[in-house]
């Protein structure tokens, strides 16, 4: 009895000496997905003149989806594209007089001899490769301080929304002469705070400060616009700086944080 005493004693003395303790959470790899939204502003001093700034009414708003992946170390690969809804055009009237009326409410003749009233406003596409690191701040490993930088390609263009009444002048190849379709590289500056969670797959997110710089130039043959002067290609290089807050709602793929684990 008193060998079978002393082992019993033994096993649970060892059972106790390899317990476990849960002491600091540990900075986790995995792939995630991102929803974003923001507003997109362009600079009248940093741009080039007729840039996006003098064509179209601050400010722009942004969506977009993001899909990246999250190491260990904390560096950042990502690829993301956005969808950019512009404002109205800026003097619409002055640059395309023979379309729209000088009114104070710019009109088109429709094609039926009534009064036509389109939206004109911008339209861009943004697909960017990132990469960046997550510099901790506090006891949570994974969220922080966040730098990137990013290469892509945008184009934007003039959108003409017709509504009850149809404008001949304004659709198919005539809305080409007027749209500046517009497309080159881009490259954006990225400084934000990350934040993930440590017991939530749902309550993890991202908010952002972007500077980005656009080099683009024509992408039609011909292109009419009275207020700069243009009946025919459109040889010039542009270049936009466009400002973007940005807040996206992150979703991790490998589930939620892992612990460090000390053995005794």
């Amino acid at each position: 009895m008193k060998k079978l005493f002393f082992l019993t004693i033994c096993i649970l003395a060892n059972g106790l000496a390899w317990g476990q303790l849960k002491l600091t959470v540990d900075t986790m790899a995995t792939p995630y997905v991102g929803f974003d939204f923001g507003t997109v502003f362009a600079s009248d001093k940093l741009s080039s003149e007729n840039g996006m700034h003098d064509l179209y009414k601050n400010p722009y708003l942004n969506f977009g989806l993001d899909a990246g992946y999250k190491f260990k170390s904390n560096w950042l690969v990502s690829i993301d594209g956005s969808l950019i809804f512009g404002n109205d055009v800026r003097d619409k009237e002055k640059r395309m007089p023979a379309v729209f009326s000088r009114d104070a409410a710019p009109i088109i003749i429709g094609s039926n001899g009534t009064d036509a009233h389109p939206s004109v406003y911008n339209r861009a596409l943004s697909l960017r490769l990132g990469g960046g690191r997550i510099f901790t701040l506090g006891n949570n490993p994974n969220s922080g301080l966040t730098l990137r930088l990013f290469g892509g390609f945008m184009q934007q263009k003039t959108i003409f929304k017709m509504y009850q009444e149809r404008a001949p002048q304004l659709e198919n190849d005539y809305a080409r002469l007027y749209d500046h379709k517009r497309r080159g590289m881009t490259i954006t500056e990225s400084i934000g705070y990350w934040y993930m969670s440590n017991t939530s797959n749902y309550f993890n997110f991202y908010i952002a400060l972007e500077a980005t710089q656009c080099w683009n130039r024509s992408a039609r043959e011909y292109v009419i616009d009275d207020l700069m002067g243009l009946y025919g290609p459109d040889d010039t290089h542009y270049f936009d700086m466009l400002f973007t807050l940005k807040l996206c709602w992150l979703f991790p793929l490998a589930g939620k944080t892992a612990y460090d684990y000390y053995f005794f």
